[in-house]
């Protein structure tokens, strides 16, 4: 008796180009880097405006370096990291690093820096409790993706956080698409090509973090993580390296 064919996961559409501004909403610095920095050099290359907005320093997240001391670091390599795909805005919003709390107060932050930006891609990270189903996500990256979610509807809407309209922050509701990087329900992809060594090289800015991480030379590291990740979706983008995304449409 022969076994039933597993059914091939459906391809991956590109992810639209019909748009100028995105906002890059995630927890820490590497966050980006670790998850899509080579579609967003691609995005940078087309003339595209992208601003990364950080939730945190990072200032928790190196258990040699007190968070005083480590703070600055992380700043200063995401701000090093970012430049290297032509990002020069980058912005931090001061929640503690490690007990990021969902809420008011982190939606009001994120849907202020909407209705600055007025973008019309956001980008955020994996908020599902698990990567895939095999590691436990940690409670910053669930937080501040499910508030970046629900931010996009805030901006939009006038009644919610009044305050923000007080401060000349009128709202934006010009948000089509919310793409989610890391996700394991990806339904769109960008070609990895042309950013992938340009990423490899964002990565590596966070130097101090990664040696940390690993006992591995740190390029090789950087190469071999991100290589990996972006050959993994080939097989369903028409055989190209690309960056997967979770896009929900607005």
């Amino acid at each position: 008796m022969s076994m039933p064919e597993s059914k091939s996961e459906p391809p991956l559409d590109p992810l639209p180009q019909d748009w100028q501004r995105a906002l890059a909403v995630v927890a820490h610095p590497d966050d980006l880097e670790y998850g899509c920095a080579a579609a967003i050099a691609a995005w940078t290359d087309a003339g595209r405006e992208v601003t990364y907005v950080l939730a945190t320093r990072g200032e928790a997240g190196i258990d040699t370096l007190e968070p005083d001391e480590c703070g600055p670091l992380r700043e200063q390599e995401q701000r090093a990291s970012a430049a290297v795909v032509g990002v020069d805005a980058v912005e931090f919003l001061d929640h503690k690093d490690g007990v990021v709390e969902y809420g008011t107060a982190l939606r009001r932050d994120i849907a202020a820096a909407i209705r600055r930006h007025r973008p019309e891609l956001v980008v955020t990270l994996n908020y599902r409790d698990t990567w895939g189903g095999l590691y436990w996500n940690t409670p910053d990256h669930v937080a501040v993706g499910r508030a970046t979610l629900d931010a996009v509807a805030d901006a939009g809407n006038r009644w919610i956080f009044p305050e923000l309209t007080e401060q000349g922050l009128e709202s934006w509701g010009g948000v089509r698409w919310v793409a989610v990087a890391g996700s394991d329900r990806p339904t769109h992809a960008v070609d990895a090509t042309p950013g992938l060594e340009r990423s490899i090289r964002s990565l590596l800015e966070h130097r101090t973090y990664i040696e940390v991480l690993t006992d591995e030379d740190p390029e090789t590291y950087c190469r071999t993580f991100l290589t990996q990740n972006v050959q993994a979706a080939a097989d369903r983008f028409d055989g190209k390296p690309a960056v997967p995304f979770e896009v929900f449409s607005r």
